[in-house]
């Protein structure tokens, strides 16, 4: 008998592939953020060191002001993506 962690990949197959080591909970994932966000995110940091903070609010306002994003929802997402960088000591 199977344990429950083990499942077949496809019915078709005579062989079966155990998805133990793929199974996570939703506390161990991450964010997964586009590589363009991150690219701007930092590219600002070390561009205007000081201008960044560990406060959401201003760190939008700055990122309307140095940047000309076009979209609302563009500058939201590289100013949180600053934001956690900044918030969060390097390991």
């Amino acid at each position: 008998m199977r344990s429950p962690m083990h499942r077949t990949v496809g019915t078709r197959y005579k062989y079966s592939i155990p998805l133990v080591g793929l199974i996570y909970s939703v506390n161990d994932m991450g964010r997964i953020r586009p590589t363009y966000i991150k690219r701007v995110s930092i590219e600002l940091i070390n561009k205007y060191p000081q201008a960044f903070s560990k406060d959401f609010e201003a760190n939008k306002e700055m990122v309307s002001t140095l940047t000309d994003v076009s979209s609302v929802k563009m500058r939201n997402r590289i100013a949180g993506y600053i934001t956690r960088y900044l918030s969060h000591p390097e390991a």
